[in-house]
C-alpha cells in the first residue's frame, strides 16, 4: 500500500520540478508577472508533493501502542499544509502584482512564453488526472488535495496564457498584473477550502451522506429480516479510513452466541458497503429499559441528568 501511494507522490514531485523549470524559464524570457505567479504556484506544488510523500509514509504505518487506531489522520496534516502554502503563494502574488501595476513593464517574446507555459500545463493536467483517479481508488485525501491543486494550477496557467496573449495583442501592459491578481484570488479560494476540509477531518467529521445511507440501509434490512433494532450510530473519518460504531438491540431470549453471530454478519455487510470502514457493535437486550437510555455519547452524564 505504501509503495502504491508514494509512487504517485514521486510523480507529483517530478512534474513540479519540470513545470517550475518551464514556467520559470518562460518568465525570464518574457518578464510576465502572470507567468511568474504561475511559476510560484508550481513551487508550492513541489513543497506540497514533498510533504505528501512524507505523510503517505506515515499514514500507512500499522497501529501501535501510542496510535491504536492507526496513523491515517496524518493525511489531514498534508492537505492542511498544502492549503496554507497556497495561501502564502497567493499573498506573494498579490504583493508582486500591485508592485508591477505601479511600475508597468512590457512583455517580451510573448509567443515563446505562451508555448512553454502551455507545455507545462499539459504536464500538470495529465498528472492531476492520474492523482485524482488514484485518490478515489485508495480513498486518499492527500492525493485528492494534490490533484485539485494541480487542476487549479492548470486553470491558473490558462488564465495567465490568455493574459500574456492579450497584452501582446493589445499592448496594454496593465492587463498582465491585473490577471495575476485575479489568479491569486482564485488560488486563495482553493487554499481556504483545503484548510477547511483538513480542519473538519481533524475534528472527527462524520462520513459522507452517501456512505451513511449505505450503513442505514444495511441496518434497516436486518431490522426487517431479524426483528432487531439499533441506535447510537456514530461515524468519523480519519484520512482514508472510516470508523463506525452502533448499538444492536436484540430479543431478550437470544443467547450471547446468537447476538455475537448477528453482530459479525452486520459488521461484514457494513464493511462491504463502505470498504474503508472499521465497524464496532455493542449488543444489548431490547427488553431492558437501560438499553434505550444510552443513545448519547456520555452515557453516565445522561443518566445523572
Amino acid at each position: 500500500m505504501s509503495q502504491s501511494l508514494t509512487r504517485y507522490a514521486w510523480l507529483s514531485i517530478g512534474a513540479a520540478v519540470v513545470t517550475i523549470g518551464l514556467k520559470g524559464g518562460a518568465y525570464l524570457l518574457t518578464g510576465s508577472m502572470g507567468l511568474l505567479s504561475d511559476a510560484l504556484e508550481s513551487t508550492v506544488n513541489l513543497l506540497a508533493a514533498i510533504v505528501a510523500l512524507i505523510v503517505l509514509n506515515v499514514a500507512v504505518r500499522p497501529p501501535d501502542e501510542e496510535h491504536q487506531f492507526g496513523h491515517n489522520k496524518a493525511e489531514f496534516f498534508s492537505s492542511g499544509f498544502e492549503g496554507a502554502l497556497i495561501l502564502v503563494a497567493a499573498a506573494s502574488i498579490i504583493v508582486t502584482s500591485v508592485n508591477r501595476l505601479l511600475n508597468l513593464q512590457d512583455i517580451e517574446q510573448a509567443g515563446i512564453g505562451v508555448v512553454i507555459s502551455l507545455g507545462a500545463s499539459l504536464i500538470n493536467l495529465f498528472v492531476a488526472r492520474v492523482l485524482l483517479r488514484a485518490s478515489r481508488q485508495h480513498n486518499s485525501i492527500t492525493l485528492e488535495a494534490d490533484s485539485h491543486h494541480l487542476m487549479t494550477d492548470v486553470w491558473t496557467s490558462v488564465g495567465v496564457i490568455i493574459g500574456v496573449a492579450a497584452v501582446a495583442i493589445t499592448k496594454l501592459a496593465w492587463l498582465d498584473p491585473v490577471i495575476a491578481f485575479l489568479v491569486a484570488l482564485n488560488i486563495i479560494w482553493t487554499g481556504v477550502n483545503l484548510v477547511r476540509r483538513s480542519l473538519l477531518g481533524l475534528m472527527d467529521t462524520s462520513i459522507s451522506g452517501d456512505e451513511n445511507q449505505k450503513v442505514l440501509a444495511v441496518l434497516e434490512q436486518y431490522k426487517q429480516q431479524e426483528g432487531i433494532d439499533w441506535h447510537a450510530v456514530r461515524t468519523r473519518s480519519a484520512g482514508s479510513r472510516s470508523f463506525i460504531s452502533l448499538h444492536l438491540l436484540v430479543p431478550d431470549q437470544w443467547t450471547v452466541r446468537q447476538g455475537h453471530a448477528l453482530a459479525e454478519r452486520i459488521e461484514q455487510d457494513i464493511h462491504a458497503a463502505v470498504p474503508t470502514s472499521t465497524v464496532f457493535t455493542h449488543v444489548e437486550p431490547a427488553g431492558d429499559p437501560v438499553s434505550w437510555q444510552d443513545e448519547q455519547l456520555d452515557r453516565a452524564a445522561a443518566q445523572n441528568a
